[in-house]
């Protein structure tokens, strides 16, 4: 009886953490999602986690079993059964970009589970997922951001009146949403713009509008570990389009030199923006934050925080860590210590 109780305390104290891993989503992003899907199971650290994939899909939930198959997860605790019994889990990586993995839904039902994720809180996610109100929560905090005017579907008119105050050329985008799905960069304000607004309104409700500004562009990752706030090295993207739109994104069609090749001067102003900006967000987990330095200012300009940035092996911030000098599966068991309870 001894013995037994001695081995169940051992297997207690050493029990591995179960971690969820979420993929899939609900949006045209879902194939980002199965991207970073990938490198979550070939990096994760299964000497320290047990992890289990999960599929969020329109149609349902799935655990997918290493074995082949799936098995319909209880949202009601989120569990799932197994040949093992069923399984609870003491946190979850989110690797779903969009909705519901990006805008707070998923963080909102976890907090109400009392689950712990990798992400930023619902209340961060939903902020952040939605253009506007970032740039408008950024320029009140004191970063520089460009400027715009949001356009919604329901109270929409002239193209040309909401915009007479921008300078051109614009980027037109959805106001919610990321990997530069439905953007377009317009010239003038001429039958061009009504197009490009069109092609925003079929991806969302809202759209954005925002003044072009002219430098280099440069993408940073920003994490907490151990409680300090950690500046990834610096990318610069160089796109082989008029931006950085999805096809130069996930097909080839730009080049990204991770480290940046800039002064340490303006490396030093970008991550202090990005730290400022992580503070100021109260962000958790990894995001990564996008700037145009602009060079006459002399300072960068914000253009939007991703908190469920793309971790495919040729994803940017997966360069950054390597970057640093760190592995994948140190950078991941650094997210899951952050956010496990202590």
């Amino acid at each position: 009886m001894k013995d037994g109780w001695q081995r169940f305390l051992v297997n207690a104290i050493f029990m591995k953490p179960k971690i969820a891993f979420v993929t899939g989503g609900f949006s045209g992003e879902a194939e980002i999602s199965y991207l970073s899907a990938l490198t979550f199971e070939k990096n994760v650290d299964r000497e320290r986690f047990d992890l289990y994939r999960i599929d969020i899909t329109p149609r349902g939930w799935f655990y997918e079993a290493p074995g082949g198959g799936q098995r319909t997860v209880d949202k009601n605790d989120f569990s799932i059964e197994t040949a093992g019994g069923r399984i609870t889990f003491d946190a979850v990586l989110i690797g779903i970009h969009g909705t519901p993995g990006e805008d707070g839904k998923l963080q909102g039902y976890f907090d109400l589970l009392g689950i712990p994720y990798t992400s930023c809180s619902c209340t961060t996610s939903a902020l952040t997922f939605n253009k506007r109100y970032t740039v408008a929560v950024a320029a009140a905090s004191g970063l520089s951001v460009a400027h715009s005017v949001v356009l919604f579907r329901n109270n929409f008119t002239s193209p040309d009146e909401r915009v007479k105050g921008l300078k051109f050329p614009v980027f037109v985008k959805p106001n919610n949403g990321g990997s530069s799905i439905g953007m377009s960069k317009v010239m003038d304000p001429s039958e061009e713009l009504g197009q490009a607004i069109d092609r925003a309104f079929l991806e969302d409700d809202q759209v954005l509008v925002e003044e072009f500004v002219e430098g280099r562009e440069f993408t940073i990752g920003v994490f907490r570990a151990k409680g300090d706030i950690i500046a990834l090295p610096i990318t610069e993207v160089i796109s082989h389009h008029a931006f950085f739109d999805y096809t130069a994104k996930y097909h080839g069609h730009s080049h990204e030199e991770t480290p940046a090749k800039i002064d340490d001067a303006v490396a030093g102003r970008i991550r202090a923006e990005a730290i400022k900006a992580y503070r100021v967000f109260n962000c958790r987990g990894v995001v990564r934050i996008d700037f145009i330095y602009n060079e006459a200012a002399g300072r960068p300009f914000m253009l939007e925080i991703n908190t469920v940035p793309g971790q495919s092996e040729a994803s940017i911030v997966p360069q950054q860590v390597r970057a640093m000098g760190w592995t994948l599966t140190e950078f991941y068991t650094a997210l899951l210590e952050e956010c496990l309870p202590r």
